[in-house]
């Protein structure tokens, strides 16, 4: 049996409100990659309308915009911009001296972990069928 390794997911909270999670670092290059949000969404499973979302809230979180949209394109199009790669190169420095930094620190708390914790909100309970709504009592008349 393969055991999932222990990480750390570097987000931050930026002072103007604005976000940089993994999420964000993935559709960046996807977007890369594919070159359209529309191409990004299909490729991640995520909806179009939430990576038109992100895209928007990241352009906004910063000065210099990190996609420039291309709408009047033939299938329109989204490229990255210099400063997006900049953004991307960043990031996973950051992640990588994080993961440095920590490394002795995570190993004592993944020891130290209980073998047999399993996540009690699954997504199970939701599929579950409802129990039926308990029946009022009848007012005599």
């Amino acid at each position: 049996m393969r055991h999932a390794t222990t990480k750390i997911e570097l987000a931050i909270q930026f002072n103007n409100g604005g976000r940089l999670k993994p999420e964000d670092l993935q559709l960046i290059e996807t977007i890369r990659k594919e070159r359209s949000i529309l191409g990004a969404a299909r490729a991640s499973g995520i909806s179009y309308r939430k990576c038109w979302l992100m895209v928007d809230a990241l352009n906004r979180t910063f000065e210099s915009p990190v996609f420039e949209t291309h709408p009047g394109r033939r299938g329109g199009g989204a490229e990255i911009t210099p400063f997006g790669e900049r953004l991307i190169a960043l990031y996973r420095s950051m992640e990588r001296r994080t993961r440095a930094a920590t490394t002795a620190a995570l190993a004592e708390l993944e020891h130290a972990t209980d073998p047999e914790y399993r996540k009690r909100a699954s997504g199970a309970a939701e599929a579950a069928p409802k129990p039926e709504p308990r029946q009022g009592r009848s007012r005599r008349t």
